[in-house]
Order: C-alpha cells, then sequence, then structure tokens
C-alpha cells in the first residue's frame, strides 16, 4: 500500500498513469479523494469486484455522515444534486426504482434512436465541416448526448445549454458553484414536472410523471425529480467524456483510427476497447461501510467511504498484447467502465449507440482530423467522477 493517494488536478490529468503505479503497490490504498473526503481508493480488478457487489458497501449514506458533513459534501442529500434515485439507493428502494426506468434504455428501444441520433450527428458535422478546425468537445461531443437525452426526457432546446453547465458543475468537487448547479437542476425539474403533469406529451419525463401519480405512489415526488436529474446527468455527461477520450486516443494513434475508416466495421468492437482504455467514469460514486469488513487483504470499518476506480479495475483485466496500448481490433474485451452487479448502467446501451455512431460519422466525414497543438498540453476535468478533455481543438481540410 502506498502512502495517503491524494486525487488532485494533477492526478486526474495523468490518471492512467497514476492508477498503474498504484496496482503495482497494491489493489486498495488510503486516499484523499478531489472532493475533500478520505477514504479508501480500490484499483485493483478482482477488489473492484468484489467492492461493487459487497452486501456491507452500501448506497445509503447514513454510516458516514460525519464524515461526508466535514468534507462540505451535500450530494448524498435529497432534493440536492443528485439525491432520493437510484444511484444512491439500496434494495428493496433500489430494485423498485430501476425497474421504473428500465424500459426506456431496453435495447430495442434504444435501437429505434438510432436513426435520430444519426440525424443529430450528421447535423453537428454539417456545422463544423465546412470551418477547417473546431473544439470537438464544445461542437460535438457534448451537444449529441445532451440533445439525445433531452429529448429523450422531453426537454426544451432552449434550456439545454443550463443542463450542460449544471451537470458538469454536479460532478466535480464540493463548492458553491457545485451546490448551486444542483439546487438549480432540482428547482428546474421539479418545474418541468409540473409543466408535464398539466400538458404530457409522449416522452420519458412524462411517463415517470405517471407512474408517480398513479395510486400505490410507486414513485414519490423527492425520488421522480432525483430520478430525472440522473438521467440527465448520467444520462450525457457520461457520453460526453467517453466520446472525448476516444478521439484523444485516436489522435494519439492516428494509424489505429485509419484502421477503423478502412473497416467501420470495427467501430462497436472498438467503443468496448475505448471503455476499457480510458473510461468516461473514472471512479463510481461513493459506497459506505456499513459493518466492519475485509477487501484484497484491507481491513475497513463501519463508516469509512469507499471508491472504486473504474478505469484502474478495466485497464487491469486480462487482455491479448498489452492492455497499455489501444487496439481497436482488439477482441473479447472487458471492463467495468459500466459498474457492476446491482448498479450496472442502465443506459450502457445508449452510450454505446451513441458512441457508434458518433465516432463511426466524425471519422467517416472528416477523415483528416487532426490535434491543432499538442496532445500533452490538453485540460482535463479537474475534479469528481469524471474523466475527460475540457476542450479538444483539431484541425481539418474545410470541406
Amino acid at each position: 500500500m502506498a502512502d495517503l493517494v491524494t486525487i488532485t488536478a494533477e492526478f486526474k490529468a495523468d490518471a492512467p498513469a497514476r492508477y498503474a503505479e498504484l496496482r503495482e503497490l497494491g489493489p486498495v490504498h488510503r486516499s484523499r479523494f478531489s472532493n475533500g473526503i478520505e477514504g479508501w481508493l480500490v484499483v485493483g480488478h478482482d477488489a473492484a469486484q468484489e467492492a461493487l457487489v459487497h452486501p456491507a458497501l452500501i448506497k445509503d449514506a447514513t454510516p458516514s455522515l460525519e464524515v461526508l458533513e466535514a468534507a462540505g459534501y451535500t450530494n448524498h442529500r435529497t432534493g440536492v444534486g443528485l439525491g432520493g434515485n437510484m444511484l444512491v439507493a439500496d434494495p428493496p428502494d433500489h430494485t423498485r426504482l430501476r425497474k421504473l426506468v428500465a424500459g426506456a434504455f431496453s435495447p430495442g428501444r434504444t435501437r429505434r434512436l438510432g436513426p435520430r441520433v444519426q440525424e443529430i450527428a450528421d447535423s453537428l458535422v454539417d456545422a463544423i465541416a465546412g470551418k477547417g478546425s473546431a473544439d470537438l468537445v464544445e461542437e460535438f461531443t457534448a451537444p449529441l448526448p445532451v440533445a439525445v437525452i433531452s429529448e429523450l426526457l422531453g426537454v426544451p432546446e432552449e434550456d439545454r445549454a443550463d443542463f450542460r453547465v449544471w451537470s458538469s458543475r454536479m460532478l466535480g468537487a464540493p463548492s458553491p458553484l457545485q451546490r448551486e448547479a444542483g439546487v438549480n437542476l432540482n428547482r428546474y425539474l421539479g418545474e418541468l414536472v409540473e409543466a408535464k403533469r398539466r400538458s404530457p406529451d409522449d416522452a420519458l419525463l412524462s411517463a415517470l410523471v405517471a407512474v408517480s401519480d398513479e395510486d400505490d405512489g410507486r414513485l414519490s415526488e423527492v425520488e421522480l425529480v432525483g430520478t430525472a436529474a440522473l438521467l440527465v446527468v448520467a444520462g450525457h455527461e457520461t457520453t460526453v467524456n467517453l466520446l472525448g477520450n476516444a478521439l484523444v486516443a485516436l489522435l494519439r494513434a492516428p494509424e489505429q483510427a485509419e484502421l477503423l475508416r478502412e473497416r467501420p466495421s470495427l467501430v462497436p468492437g472498438a467503443v468496448e476497447e475505448f471503455l476499457r482504455f480510458d473510461s468516461s467514469v473514472e471512479h463510481a460514486t461513493p459506497r459506505y461501510v456499513n459493518e466492519d469488513l475485509v477487501i484484497a487483504g484491507t481491513a475497513m470499518r463501519r463508516g469509512d467511504v469507499v471508491m472504486v476506480a473504474l478505469s484502474s479495475a478495466s485497464r487491469d483485466v486480462p487482455v491479448e498484447g498489452d492492455p497499455g496500448v489501444l487496439d481497436v481490433a482488439r477482441e473479447g474485451v472487458r471492463h467495468l467502465s459500466f459498474g457492476y452487479g446491482i448498479h450496472y448502467c442502465l443506459g450502457a446501451p445508449l452510450a454505446r449507440l451513441e458512441a457508434v455512431v458518433a465516432l463511426e460519422t466524425l471519422l467517416r466525414r472528416i477523415p483528416d482530423l487532426r490535434a491543432a497543438g499538442s496532445l500533452d498540453e490538453l485540460e482535463w476535468v479537474p475534479s469528481g467522477i469524471m474523466r475527460g478533455p475540457l476542450a479538444l481543438p483539431v484541425v481539418f481540410t474545410a470541406r
């Protein structure tokens, strides 16, 4: 075990290399996270799988309230940030909440979204193709998932820019801006819920409102708004960074990009490789030790906070060849980027669809895409659970 590991902006900018060093020292480390909380960081694959399904590691923050409050962390509260949804719930509430939303993200329903995702991707490329340069985060990887999840939920187009700002801030370290973003998003969604109640449409949020208004009260008002907040944030922020990380990897390895242009049938498998190689969800949301336990030889006490580094664990999965090298033709890729166990990401089919469509479209329509500057000088998400470039300037032949 290393000395206390502090997750700083510098650590996150060089996360793959830092996690590789930690894995050499052991699967679990005492750490101070970017939200100011001190706890355990799980970096090895086997230990991560164990932690993600351990019955004494729960999402209810009650055992760790003193630790959280001391660090100024408030996102565990309902009505603020992401409180009141399945991501911070344990069974049986988790089971009930997940079942109510699962239908919206079924593989069949996701496939039906394919043509619309393609339309959005094409319109975004149309807007930049004639310019010869672009910031791909600002002009492509961010607006695509925002548009998809907003249309799925029924969010008016004029409000989507605010959603992008609020969600990215909410996933950062505790700060006045973070708390304000959480309050603003919850307030807006509460008002949108009332609007859908008065004038229902065929979008997902109206369906959730109808469920909450049923006599058996399967979804309380707090759960309804919390679930909507989760769908907004998790439904696009993860994909923004999945696409950003994938494009950075391809710009660093242009021969891999060329292979995908020559063999677009490789793109679905390549998305799994991108998820393994540099996950957008650097670590899972916190788990709290409800009773003393041991993971990978490390004793954890009730009240301890545990973070599972999904990106590190995914790099620790055995693969053919060098796991530190991107190989878009690699077969049988496994990873933990969507989690494991009962909290496995419901939106995984949608994220995969968006990534396949977005990457195939961009590579096909802008074949000479290249970085506008040094990729070593990119700025990365500085805190929180996400990993991704804040901007990705590129140049290409205007068409």
